[in-house]
């Protein structure tokens, strides 16, 4: 047989397999084409149908609905008793208002000094953010009974209570840096250590100092029997 002859032959026969083998791959790839489409489409329309009659999906969202209302409960209950708002009482309130419920900042607080005022400020915003803790606060001037039995000597002085015992408190600025503009959250993060209040996951982390301090110059802490009038 001429060589030449089987050389071409061989190279044909080559060709056709290489093409037969090209051929059958798109084939195969045309029909996975084809397939896939219609396949996701049933898995979607099942897996959908299957969620919006599992009984676990509905129980999650029943639970989750009675656990909001829990909540909004929870919230007018705690505003009745005086929660959500920083509240001025007297004397004769006192006792009812720290030991009425879990966890409560009282101020005690002198009308003119310069840095109740600034507490003031920073707890008001606070009162309405922290609703699960009362805020109130005293006029030591006016409870002298209260300001003798809990040793308080240095204004603004900040006391923590839980079920009406005092467990903490802060006293003039010193844990905020001794300084006037500290910020409202420099406060709240002060609160949340002590673990009278909560951190909030929709926190707002702006700093909001109360800046006019700068324009004054006060004293570290105050005593009782000091004039720290403007």
């Amino acid at each position: 047989m001429d060589p030449d002859s089987v050389k071409s032959t061989l190279q044909n026969l080559a060709f056709g397999n290489v093409m037969a083998a090209a051929a059958r791959n798109y084939q195969k790839e045309l029909l996975a084409n084809e397939k896939a489409p219609a396949t996701s489409s049933v898995n979607q329309e099942v897996d959908l149908d299957e969620l919006m009659d599992d009984p676990e999906l509905e129980k999650l969202h029943a639970d989750r609905i009675a656990a909001l209302k829990k909540e909004a409960e929870k919230r007018e209950a705690l505003k009745r008793k005086g929660h959500g708002e920083y509240r001025e009482i007297t004397e004769g309130d006192f006792l009812g208002e720290v030991t009425g419920t879990e966890k409560a900042i009282c101020h005690f607080y002198h009308q003119e000094f310069y840095r109740c005022k600034i507490m003031d400020k920073h707890l008001k915003t606070l009162a309405s953010k922290h609703v699960d803790t009362k805020f109130i606060k005293l006029d030591a001037e006016n409870a002298p009974f209260f300001v003798t039995k809990l040793g308080v000597k240095t204004l603004p002085c900040v006391i923590i209570f839980r079920k009406g015992v005092a467990v903490d408190r802060l006293v003039g600025f010193q844990d905020m840096g001794g300084k006037d503009d500290f910020s409202t959250r420099a406060l709240e993060v002060v609160l949340i250590k002590k673990g009278i209040i909560s951190e909030k996951k929709d926190e707002d982390d702006e700093d909001d100092g109360y800046h006019e301090g700068s324009r004054r110059t006060v004293r570290s802490s105050v005593n009782l029997d000091d004039s720290d009038s403007d």
